[in-house]
């Protein structure tokens, strides 16, 4: 086989030969040549030409094309040769500066021998079958030029690495290095080079790392495409026509990963069951450019309970008993666990454990009594600025309370750790921040620097599951951090945000989808608690639905579980099939896979006390990972440019002037939701999506008659993943926003919506119901019904000039207007244009002060500022004392 690859402009192309010979090696053979589209078509025609056999005969075609992909996943085998995975299909999900995301709608494998050297197994189909159960279609996200392993912080701050680091690396670089950064380089002073970065990508999150083993040493890195699985969506948030784009990428870990009663607690090496890193980006979609635009994240991590602890589903409980399966004096599995987040994430750590406190039988609390005993231990050693903090909230408890608000006590919650964390920035405070700065910034943690702002630590959230109590604990701390988000890029002025805004309706949709997705990939059933459930105005329809999710996941726990559990162990390679040992259906159990430490002893033991990596506490409270280091920069490759080179041109990158394209190509993104949906439909109203909407007022109620509510469902399917409930009812708690019951719905449909129902009956289609509005309701004025005869006949009088307009020239048009037309109503332009029409229009001439203020405005945008006169102070403080005073 011959895989051609190109690069987005099509003028650069790289060639990999597989040799299909062997029965069970990969032999791959990469040129390192970077070919034109002249020299790429040239080889292909002289191989086509080599191998074709003697005219006349059956097949004398040398090259056939046998699939065109955008990208390899990688090479797996089993029992027999070599397959090759490719990306046969993607549908772009989100964009970040420019960027696009991807998610993979199909795959297809390939097997690489010839029939001819092919040796078969009897189990290789079955290998084959349990392997495809992994769903590649969903859920899985790839970038080409954006990592998404890492956070847009760490992205973004490995950029800004100092000039000087970069040329000392650059010469001792692979000739061969490659930015992935591509359009994003870093000028150097005085020359025309540009320096492009690329950081190795974070293994923990990425799923196909152990298919590109097999390559990853011998290919250029640019055939290297990483994916990750998990969710991504995004929204656009419309401020006043300022666009806004709100994403959510969660990051599923490829460690110890599983469903839901198989995988619980830690392995020995610190990676917990189900953990997600979860991370909100806001930018201002009218800047692309990642170095001058307005960039904003926060990150958020759900994870098991990071002990050695199971359930076992033998007995077919719903709630199975919890038992620790080892004892852990010395807290050794949560040391791990939290020194991996030590170097990722920095300090402080914040625990907010939700699982029970009170029970009648000790179920949860187990859980919770081994933690804090870990907590505590660990914190003995620590630093006390930098100690671990550690928040029990029985959720559940507050929940069943009537007198107690759970989200109120959560957004308490959340305020005091966005406040501790901070949250990340890529530009300084705004100057109106600065002089007239707010009581909650002042008391913002992080760490401040020239550029902006870094989050420092992260909060860990965790229940039992992690599934239904912690989607909703994250979507309280990422609408605060989203508040504060949003002061920072300049666009409210209050870092706070109300329920019932058209912002946290589309920012609660977003988090709901995201819950829904991670809920199916671990749990086999959506959430079954949600946002409306724990506010208590979800409608009565949901608890049917609620149990409906509950005997899903009940199910999918018995009986489908196990054989996901096989598919994702040989997907990630943690079980490799080997001739003459048992094969993965005839394991008992795949705890051995997991704990490494069952099958070999290590050499080194890690101290009791000094449980860190060394260096880790030095940088605190940043994260190692960002801090410049000898050890840092080893997993930088770095590259030298012309400042000219296509690879660093992000305009020609994503709108492509070279080439005939569509709109729907080049903005092909699906958006999960905007604003407008939530949006009221009637004028007069404020259309700021930072106004608490009354239930009659939002956009999303007009969804009230059922041909509505199947798009709206539709939307999500494709938008998310997560299938939507099957039946009617069902959708009103996920996908309508509304704070009210469906009867108040129903009854107040007609009056802020025009429902159009259309029955097909054969030849005629009759309208069975038409609501019509008044035109005062729509405009906002009132129309009279008919103009009078005199109007209309002005009307057709303008028409026939403007028809007659263009086919005279002017000068014979001014003498006929003179002696011909006196008796035709005269039309004199009322407007400040001289020559006024429908054809052309002439502008009027700017008066010298407007000039003036032209001229001052543009001076003021390169820094002159002109200096101020006694009427702009007393302008001022006019505007002060009516604002504030």
């Amino acid at each position: 086989y011959f895989l051609v690859g190109s690069n987005p402009a099509e003028t650069k192309y790289r060639v990999l030969k597989i040799d299909r010979t062997e029965p069970k090696d990969l032999v791959i053979i990469d040129d390192k040549h970077v070919y034109t589209q002249q020299e790429v078509r040239e080889l292909l025609g002289r191989l086509d030409l080599g191998n074709r056999t003697k005219i006349g005969q059956k097949g004398s075609s040398g090259l056939s094309r046998a699939v065109s992909a955008f990208g390899v996943v990688g090479f797996v085998r089993f029992l027999e040769g070599y397959y090759i995975v490719l990306i046969t299909k993607r549908r772009k999900m989100a964009d970040i500066g420019g960027h696009a995301i991807y998610k993979i709608e199909d795959t297809n494998m390939i097997y690489i021998p010839n029939d001819s050297v092919r040796v078969t197994h009897p189990d290789e189909a079955r290998y084959l079958r349990i392997f495809q159960n992994v769903d590649l279609s969903s859920n899985f996200y790839f970038s080409y030029s954006y990592d998404l392993s890492h956070s847009l912080q760490y992205n973004l701050t490995v950029l800004r690495m100092p000039l000087e680091t970069l040329k000392t690396e650059t010469t001792q670089t692979r000739q061969e290095s490659f930015d992935i950064f591509e359009d994003e380089g870093l000028s150097t002073q005085g020359g025309s080079g540009v320096f492009g970065i690329c950081s190795k990508p974070y293994e923990k999150y990425v799923w196909n790392g152990k298919l590109l083993e097999a390559v990853k040493n011998t290919v250029h890195r640019d055939w290297l495409l990483y994916i990750i699985h998990g969710f991504c969506g995004q929204s656009k948030l419309l401020i006043y026509g300022r666009p806004i784009y709100v994403t959510l990428i969660a990051r599923r870990s490829s460690k110890f990963a599983g469903t839901r009663f198989l995988k619980r607690g830690a392995n020995c090496e610190g990676d917990v069951a189900n953990e997600v890193e979860t991370e909100q980006i806001l930018y201002d979609a009218s800047v692309m450019s990642f170095s001058a635009g307005s960039y904003s994240s926060y990150v958020q991590v759900r994870g098991s309970v990071p002990l050695y602890w199971s359930q076992d589903i033998s007995t077919m409980m719903p709630k199975p008993p919890i038992t620790l399966d080892q004892a852990d004096p010395f807290a050794h599995v949560a040391a791990l666990h939290f020194d991996q987040m030590l170097q990722r994430f920095g300090s402080p750590i914040i625990i907010l454990n939700l699982v029970k406190e009170r029970e009648k039988r000790k179920h949860e609390r187990i859980l919770s009594e081994e933690l804090v005993a870990a907590v505590t231990y660990l914190n003995q050693f620590l630093p006390p600025e930098h100690a671990i903090i550690y928040i029990p909230w029985d959720m559940a408890k507050y929940t069943k309370s009537k007198l107690c608000n759970v989200l109120d006590r959560l957004n308490v919650i959340a305020e005091s750790v966005v406040k501790k964390t901070g949250f990340f920035v890529n530009r300084p405070d705004s100057y109106c921040s600065i002089l007239r700065p707010d009581e909650k910034w002042k008391e913002l943690g992080g760490y401040v620097v020239s550029t902006g702002r870094l989050q420092t630590g992260v909060l860990r959230t965790n229940c039992v599951d992690c599934l239904d109590r912690t989607n909703t604990a994250q979507f309280m701390v990422g609408k605060c951090a989203l508040a504060y988000q949003l002061y920072s890029l300049g666009l409210i002025d209050k870092p706070n945000l109300q329920f019932d805004t058209d912002a946290v309706r589309l920012f609660e949709e977003l988090y709901e989808d995201h819950g829904d997705t991670l809920s199916l990939q671990y749990g086999g059933s959506q959430l079954v608690h949600r946002v409306k459930t724990y506010r208590k105005i979800a409608p009565w329809t949901q608890h049917s639905k609620d149990i409906m999710q509950t005997l899903s996941r009940y199910y999918s726990n018995a009986f489908s579980d196990a054989d996901r559990q096989d598919s994702i162990n040989l997907f990630l390679g943690v079980f490799k099939p080997t001739e003459g040992k048992p094969h993965l259906w005839e394991l008992p159990t795949d705890f051995y896979l997991h704990h490494k430490n069952t099958l070999s002893l290590s050499q080194t033991r890690r101290s009791y006390t000094y449980w860190w990596t060394t260096g880790v506490l030095k940088h605190l409270p940043l994260p190692f990972d960002e801090v410049t280091c000898a050890e840092n920069r080893r997993k930088l490759t770095v590259k030298k440019f012309h400042k000219y080179e296509e690879e660093i041109d992000i305009h020609n990158e994503f709108f492509r002037p070279y080439e005939l394209s569509s709109f729907d190509e080049t903005f092909c993104l699906a958006m999960t939701n905007s604003t407008r949906d939530f949006m009221p439909k009637n004028v007069g109203i404020d259309p700021s999506p930072f106004t608490v909407r009354k239930p009659d007022e939002t956009g999303k109620s007009v969804l009230g008659n059922k041909s509505n509510r199947e798009e709206t469902v539709l939307q999500r399917k494709t938008a998310a993943s997560a299938p939507p409930p099957p039946s009617e009812e069902a959708v009103s708690s996920s996908s309508e926003d509304d704070s009210g019951t469906d009867k108040e719905d129903e009854g107040t449909v007609s009056q802020r919506s025009t429902p159009v129902k259309v029955t097909d009956t054969g030849d005629n289609t009759k309208i069975t119901e038409t609501v019509v509005q008044s035109t005062k309701d729509v405009y906002g004025v009132n129309l009279s019904d008919v103009p009078s005869e005199d109007d209309l006949a002005i009307y057709a009088r303008f028409v026939q000039l403007g028809q007659s307009q263009h086919k005279q020239d002017k000068s014979s048009q001014q003498f006929y207007s003179k002696h011909h037309l006196d008796k035709v109503i005269n039309l004199i332009p009322i407007s400040s244009f001289s020559q006024d029409n429908i054809y052309e229009v002439q502008p009027p001439r700017a008066d010298r002060k407007s000039i003036e203020i032209f001229h001052a405005h543009i001076q003021a945008g390169r820094g002159n500022m002109q200096p101020l006169g006694k009427d702009d102070f007393l302008m001022y403080r006019e505007y002060i004392r009516n604002r504030y005073m």
